[in-house]
């Protein structure tokens, strides 16, 4: 069955953007850059909400134009565009660039999703990991912690009554000092692997 991976930049204090929505403060070079691209590229689907999707629609689909981007940066715009994409929104009409537009997450129909062919998914956008969190749909997270502290800003984990066990399964540290967390559900193991 293939997963669905939360993927996400976030600053050491747990934001995932400043307060009036920054992004200026992720520290992606080469290194970093080309990492996602390789995780990212055997993905099958971007999940994502509107708020995501629309970011990223507003600069990846000509990327690679632009004689400037080089590198992992027109790479990755070629993954974005070839990528099916699936946006959940109550509110956007269309969408553009291989993408389908769902209005609810209903969980019958992401279960169907996840036991097709192919491989997992990454889930971006912090209001839509909360839905599929209280839904009990994340397999996996992938936290990019950054080196900085925000102070303020939007925390990427809203208050949840869920509780969710985790089994580190991964880190790695960038040049640029950003850490990789990767954590699995432990749910997925059997129950003596899951201790350690």
């Amino acid at each position: 069955m293939r997963k669905i991976i939360l993927m996400m930049s976030v600053s050491l204090d747990g934001f995932f953007e400043g307060p009036d929505r920054q992004l200026d403060w992720h520290k992606v070079d080469d290194e970093l850059h080309s990492h996602f691209n390789e995780q990212l590229r055997a993905m099958s689907a971007f999940l994502d909400g509107r708020v995501s999707y629309e970011l990223m629609a507003g600069y990846w689909p000509t990327a690679d134009a632009d004689p400037s981007s080089a590198g992992p940066v027109a790479e990755f715009a070629q993954i974005w565009r070839d990528m099916p994409k699936i946006v959940y929104s109550k509110t956007l009409e269309r969408a553009d660039w291989n993408t389908t537009v769902v209005r609810d997450v209903v969980v019958e129909d992401v279960m169907a999703l996840k036991a097709q062919p192919g491989g997992d998914m990454a889930l971006g956008g912090a209001d839509l990991a909360a839905t599929f969190m209280r839904h009990d749909l994340i397999d996996e997270y992938r936290l990019y912690v950054h080196p900085v502290i925000l102070g303020r800003g939007r925390p990427l984990f809203q208050a949840s009554d869920a509780k969710v066990d985790l089994r580190l399964a991964e880190t790695r540290t960038f040049g640029n000092g950003v850490v990789l967390l990767r954590y699995e559900r432990t749910a997925a193991f059997p129950p003596d692997e899951a201790r350690w």
